[in-house]
Protein backbone atom coordinates (compact mmCIF):
# COMPACT_ATOMS: atom_id res chain seq x y z
CA UNK A 1 0.00 0.00 0.00
CA UNK A 2 2.52 2.50 0.84
CA UNK A 3 4.59 1.48 -2.41
CA UNK A 4 1.16 2.30 -4.12
CA UNK A 5 1.17 5.57 -2.54
CA UNK A 6 4.67 6.54 -3.30
CA UNK A 7 4.15 5.53 -6.84
CA UNK A 8 0.85 8.03 -6.87
CA UNK A 9 2.75 10.79 -5.73
CA UNK A 10 5.84 10.00 -8.04
CA UNK A 11 2.93 9.87 -11.08
CA UNK A 12 1.38 12.74 -9.67
CA UNK A 13 3.89 15.19 -9.28
CA UNK A 14 5.51 14.33 -12.74
CA UNK A 15 2.46 14.72 -14.25
CA UNK A 16 1.32 18.29 -12.58
CA UNK A 17 5.11 19.63 -12.86
CA UNK A 18 4.86 20.74 -16.21
CA UNK A 19 1.43 22.45 -15.82
CA UNK A 20 3.13 24.10 -12.83
CA UNK A 21 6.31 25.32 -14.44
CA UNK A 22 3.67 26.43 -17.36
CA UNK A 23 1.44 27.70 -15.01
CA UNK A 24 4.25 29.49 -13.17
CA UNK A 25 5.96 31.09 -16.68
CA UNK A 26 2.73 32.50 -17.71
CA UNK A 27 2.27 34.44 -14.24
CA UNK A 28 5.79 35.81 -14.54
CA UNK A 29 5.40 37.08 -18.61
CA UNK A 30 2.27 38.56 -17.69
CA UNK A 31 3.86 40.44 -14.79
CA UNK A 32 6.97 41.69 -17.08
CA UNK A 33 4.45 42.95 -20.19
CA UNK A 34 2.43 44.73 -17.61
CA UNK A 35 4.90 46.37 -15.70
CA UNK A 36 9.16 45.41 -17.23
CA UNK A 37 11.72 43.99 -15.35
CA UNK A 38 12.11 45.96 -11.94
CA UNK A 39 14.44 45.13 -9.41
CA UNK A 40 13.96 47.90 -6.06
CA UNK A 41 14.90 47.30 -2.45
CA UNK A 42 12.26 50.32 -1.36
CA UNK A 43 9.40 47.63 -0.37
CA UNK A 44 12.11 46.41 2.07
CA UNK A 45 12.63 49.99 3.41
CA UNK A 46 10.46 50.44 6.89
CA UNK A 47 7.38 52.51 6.53
CA UNK A 48 5.60 53.55 9.20
CA UNK A 49 2.64 55.25 7.39
CA UNK A 50 1.67 51.67 6.41
CA UNK A 51 1.01 51.11 10.33
CA UNK A 52 -0.86 54.12 10.54
CA UNK A 53 -4.65 52.97 11.23
CA UNK A 54 -6.11 55.95 8.96
CA UNK A 55 -3.56 55.34 6.28
CA UNK A 56 -4.77 51.53 6.30
CA UNK A 57 -8.62 52.30 6.63
CA UNK A 58 -8.10 54.75 3.46
CA UNK A 59 -6.12 51.91 1.42
CA UNK A 60 -8.48 49.48 2.68
CA UNK A 61 -11.80 51.26 1.26
CA UNK A 62 -9.96 53.05 -1.56
CA UNK A 63 -11.58 52.73 -5.47
CA UNK A 64 -8.50 50.85 -6.08
CA UNK A 65 -8.74 48.04 -3.18
CA UNK A 66 -12.94 47.68 -3.95
CA UNK A 67 -12.06 47.34 -7.47
CA UNK A 68 -9.76 44.38 -6.36
CA UNK A 69 -11.84 43.12 -4.11
CA UNK A 70 -14.45 42.46 -7.16
CA UNK A 71 -11.90 41.11 -9.07
CA UNK A 72 -10.97 38.29 -6.74
CA UNK A 73 -14.83 37.96 -6.14
CA UNK A 74 -15.45 37.18 -9.94
CA UNK A 75 -12.53 34.94 -10.24
CA UNK A 76 -13.29 32.54 -7.41
CA UNK A 77 -16.75 32.68 -8.84
CA UNK A 78 -15.72 31.76 -12.32
CA UNK A 79 -13.56 29.06 -11.60
CA UNK A 80 -15.54 27.49 -8.55
CA UNK A 81 -18.05 27.29 -11.49
CA UNK A 82 -15.72 25.61 -13.30
CA UNK A 83 -14.89 22.98 -10.55
CA UNK A 84 -18.52 22.17 -9.89
CA UNK A 85 -19.29 21.73 -13.41
CA UNK A 86 -16.07 19.46 -13.63
CA UNK A 87 -17.59 17.36 -9.88
CA UNK A 88 -20.88 17.35 -11.87
CA UNK A 89 -19.00 15.64 -14.75
CA UNK A 90 -17.01 13.14 -13.25
CA UNK A 91 -19.47 12.33 -10.13
CA UNK A 92 -20.97 9.39 -11.89
CA UNK A 93 -17.30 7.81 -12.62
CA UNK A 94 -16.31 8.25 -9.01
CA UNK A 95 -18.65 4.86 -7.90
CA UNK A 96 -17.12 3.03 -10.69
CA UNK A 97 -13.43 3.50 -8.90
CA UNK A 98 -14.38 1.11 -6.23
CA UNK A 99 -14.35 -1.91 -7.71
CA UNK A 100 -11.73 -1.40 -9.84
CA UNK A 101 -7.78 -2.19 -9.27
CA UNK A 102 -5.82 0.16 -6.99
CA UNK A 103 -3.59 1.23 -9.70
CA UNK A 104 -6.18 1.88 -12.26
CA UNK A 105 -8.33 3.82 -9.20
CA UNK A 106 -4.92 6.32 -9.00
CA UNK A 107 -4.55 6.85 -12.87
CA UNK A 108 -7.93 7.67 -13.00
CA UNK A 109 -7.55 9.70 -10.35
CA UNK A 110 -4.40 11.36 -11.89
CA UNK A 111 -6.70 12.43 -14.80
CA UNK A 112 -9.03 13.59 -13.31
CA UNK A 113 -7.16 15.90 -11.59
CA UNK A 114 -4.96 16.86 -14.49
CA UNK A 115 -8.05 17.49 -16.25
CA UNK A 116 -9.41 19.69 -14.15
CA UNK A 117 -6.11 21.49 -13.51
CA UNK A 118 -5.81 22.03 -17.56
CA UNK A 119 -9.67 23.25 -16.94
CA UNK A 120 -8.38 25.88 -14.63
CA UNK A 121 -5.19 26.98 -16.26
CA UNK A 122 -7.14 28.12 -18.79
CA UNK A 123 -10.01 29.88 -17.53
CA UNK A 124 -7.26 31.64 -15.20
CA UNK A 125 -5.00 32.38 -18.47
CA UNK A 126 -8.41 34.41 -19.84
CA UNK A 127 -8.90 36.13 -16.85
CA UNK A 128 -5.40 37.23 -16.52
CA UNK A 129 -5.63 38.70 -20.15
CA UNK A 130 -8.76 40.18 -19.60
CA UNK A 131 -7.22 41.84 -16.26
CA UNK A 132 -4.19 42.75 -18.14
CA UNK A 133 -6.34 44.50 -20.90
CA UNK A 134 -8.31 46.50 -17.98
CA UNK A 135 -4.85 47.14 -15.99
CA UNK A 136 -3.83 49.03 -19.45
CA UNK A 137 -6.67 50.52 -19.81
CA UNK A 138 -6.84 51.53 -16.01
CA UNK A 139 -2.99 52.91 -16.34
CA UNK A 140 -3.83 54.87 -19.38
CA UNK A 141 -7.07 56.97 -17.54
CA UNK A 142 -4.50 57.60 -14.56
CA UNK A 143 -1.90 59.74 -16.93
CA UNK A 144 -4.85 61.59 -18.03
CA UNK A 145 -4.68 64.99 -16.08
CA UNK A 146 -8.09 66.43 -14.14
CA UNK A 147 -9.22 69.69 -15.85
CA UNK A 148 -7.42 71.46 -12.70
CA UNK A 149 -3.73 69.56 -13.55
CA UNK A 150 -4.21 71.56 -17.16
CA UNK A 151 -4.50 74.62 -15.65
CA UNK A 152 -2.08 74.26 -13.59
CA UNK A 153 0.28 72.83 -16.40
CA UNK A 154 -0.82 76.00 -18.82
CA UNK A 155 0.22 78.21 -16.43
CA UNK A 156 3.61 77.16 -15.34
CA UNK A 157 4.04 77.15 -19.10
CA UNK A 158 2.68 80.20 -20.17
CA UNK A 159 3.09 81.71 -16.29
CA UNK A 160 1.05 83.37 -13.78
CA UNK A 161 -1.43 85.71 -15.75
CA UNK A 162 -1.21 88.32 -13.03
CA UNK A 163 2.70 87.85 -12.84
CA UNK A 164 2.55 88.79 -16.49
CA UNK A 165 0.29 91.37 -15.88
CA UNK A 166 2.76 92.82 -13.82
CA UNK A 167 5.74 92.75 -16.35
CA UNK A 168 3.40 94.12 -18.90
CA UNK A 169 2.56 96.92 -16.83
CA UNK A 170 6.27 97.16 -15.87
CA UNK A 171 7.03 97.32 -19.23
CA UNK A 172 4.10 100.14 -20.64
CA UNK A 173 5.66 102.28 -17.65
CA UNK A 174 9.15 102.16 -18.81
CA UNK A 175 8.19 102.16 -22.57
CA UNK A 176 6.60 105.84 -21.14
CA UNK A 177 9.66 106.76 -19.10
CA UNK A 178 11.68 106.36 -22.13
CA UNK A 179 9.08 108.39 -24.66
CA UNK A 180 8.56 110.61 -22.06
CA UNK A 181 12.96 111.37 -22.22
CA UNK A 182 12.16 112.43 -25.82
CA UNK A 183 9.90 115.00 -25.89
CA UNK A 184 12.46 117.77 -24.47
CA UNK A 185 14.58 116.87 -27.66
CA UNK A 186 11.62 117.29 -30.33
CA UNK A 187 11.50 120.92 -32.60
CA UNK A 188 7.31 120.66 -32.11
CA UNK A 189 4.83 118.96 -30.69
CA UNK A 190 1.69 118.72 -32.70
CA UNK A 191 -2.15 118.62 -30.85
CA UNK A 192 -5.56 118.11 -31.43
CA UNK A 193 -5.62 119.68 -28.67
CA UNK A 194 -6.99 117.71 -26.37
CA UNK A 195 -6.93 114.61 -27.61
CA UNK A 196 -3.96 113.87 -29.19
CA UNK A 197 -0.78 114.70 -28.76
CA UNK A 198 2.27 114.20 -31.63
CA UNK A 199 6.03 115.31 -30.42
CA UNK A 200 8.48 115.27 -33.67
CA UNK A 201 12.00 115.87 -34.21
CA UNK A 202 13.93 116.55 -37.34
CA UNK A 203 17.78 117.45 -38.07
CA UNK A 204 19.74 117.97 -41.81
CA UNK A 205 20.91 113.88 -40.96
CA UNK A 206 17.42 112.35 -41.22
CA UNK A 207 15.80 111.62 -44.38
CA UNK A 208 12.18 112.75 -42.89
CA UNK A 209 10.71 114.16 -39.32
CA UNK A 210 10.52 111.11 -36.96
CA UNK A 211 7.66 111.15 -34.17
CA UNK A 212 9.81 110.54 -30.79
CA UNK A 213 6.69 110.23 -28.65
CA UNK A 214 2.74 110.28 -29.34
CA UNK A 215 -0.49 109.36 -27.13
CA UNK A 216 -3.64 110.18 -26.63
CA UNK A 217 -5.71 111.88 -23.86
CA UNK A 218 -4.02 111.61 -20.46
CA UNK A 219 -0.35 110.41 -21.92
CA UNK A 220 -1.10 113.42 -24.76
CA UNK A 221 -1.54 115.90 -21.55
CA UNK A 222 1.54 114.49 -19.88
CA UNK A 223 3.61 115.27 -23.60
CA UNK A 224 2.32 118.91 -23.50
CA UNK A 225 3.12 119.38 -20.01
CA UNK A 226 6.64 117.84 -20.14
CA UNK A 227 6.79 119.89 -23.50
CA UNK A 228 5.83 123.52 -21.78
CA UNK A 229 8.58 122.25 -18.94
CA UNK A 230 11.66 122.21 -21.60
CA UNK A 231 10.30 125.55 -23.77
CA UNK A 232 9.22 122.88 -26.88
CA UNK A 233 6.58 124.47 -28.97
CA UNK A 234 3.07 123.42 -29.35
CA UNK A 235 1.10 123.73 -32.41
CA UNK A 236 -2.83 123.25 -32.74
CA UNK A 237 -3.24 121.43 -35.45
CA UNK A 238 -6.33 118.83 -35.74
CA UNK A 239 -6.04 117.16 -38.96
CA UNK A 240 -2.25 116.61 -38.85
CA UNK A 241 -2.82 115.57 -35.32
CA UNK A 242 -4.67 112.99 -36.09
CA UNK A 243 -3.38 111.56 -39.08
CA UNK A 244 0.02 111.44 -37.61
CA UNK A 245 -1.22 109.61 -34.56
CA UNK A 246 -3.13 107.05 -36.52
CA UNK A 247 0.12 106.54 -39.54
CA UNK A 248 3.22 106.60 -37.80
CA UNK A 249 4.28 104.93 -34.99
CA UNK A 250 7.06 105.89 -32.21
CA UNK A 251 10.46 105.99 -33.76
CA UNK A 252 9.18 106.07 -37.57
CA UNK A 253 9.74 108.42 -40.03
CA UNK A 254 7.21 110.66 -40.97
CA UNK A 255 5.33 109.19 -44.23
CA UNK A 256 5.72 111.26 -47.43
CA UNK A 257 1.88 112.15 -48.09
CA UNK A 258 2.59 114.27 -44.93
CA UNK A 259 5.65 116.15 -45.97
CA UNK A 260 4.22 119.16 -47.10
CA UNK A 261 1.83 119.54 -44.31
CA UNK A 262 4.67 118.57 -41.74
CA UNK A 263 7.31 120.83 -43.48
CA UNK A 264 5.05 123.85 -43.46
CA UNK A 265 4.58 122.94 -39.47
CA UNK A 266 8.44 123.04 -39.13
CA UNK A 267 9.27 126.01 -41.17
CA UNK A 268 6.56 128.05 -38.50
CA UNK A 269 8.18 126.88 -35.30
CA UNK A 270 11.82 127.50 -37.35
CA UNK A 271 10.49 131.03 -37.89
CA UNK A 272 8.88 131.35 -34.59
CA UNK A 273 12.60 130.54 -32.45
CA UNK A 274 14.63 132.70 -35.02
CA UNK A 275 11.85 136.03 -34.58
CA UNK A 276 12.64 134.44 -30.08
CA UNK A 277 16.23 134.71 -30.66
Amino acid sequence: MQVLFINFAITFFKAALPVMLVIAVIALISNLIQVGFVFSLEPLMPQFSRINPLSGFQRLFSKRSLVELLKSIIKIVIVSYFVYRFILKTSGEVPKLIGAELADSLNTAVSFTLDLVFQISAVMIVLAAIDFLYQTWEHKESLKMSKQEVKEEYRQMEGNPQIKGKIKERQRAFAMQRMMQEVPKADVVITNPTHFAIALKYDQSMAAPIVVAKGQDFIAQRIKDVAKENKVTIIENKPLARSLYSAVDIGSSVPPELYQAVAEVLAYVYRLKKRLS
